[in-house]
């Protein structure tokens, strides 16, 4: 009995940690989907390529990294 509840608690104590690899690669993929979705939406607003997205992202952080 006591091999079976140390099993049971060691399955318990190790659950958290897979868990918590799962969701913070979910939060990873939310994230890289958040910025494609805003990439997209700057293209169709400003009419530019996703180049041009690209560039003026890296412009707005030397700005913010100088100043």
């Amino acid at each position: 009995m006591a091999g079976v509840l140390e099993r049971l608690l060691r399955s318990v104590q190790t659950r958290p940690k897979a868990e918590q690899r799962v969701f913070s690669r979910c939060r990873v993929d939310l994230k890289a989907l958040e910025l494609q979705t805003a990439k997209e939406i700057l293209c169709e607003v400003f009419g530019t390529t996703s180049a041009e997205v690209d560039e003026m992202i890296q412009q707005r952080l030397a700005e913010q990294n100088v100043g």
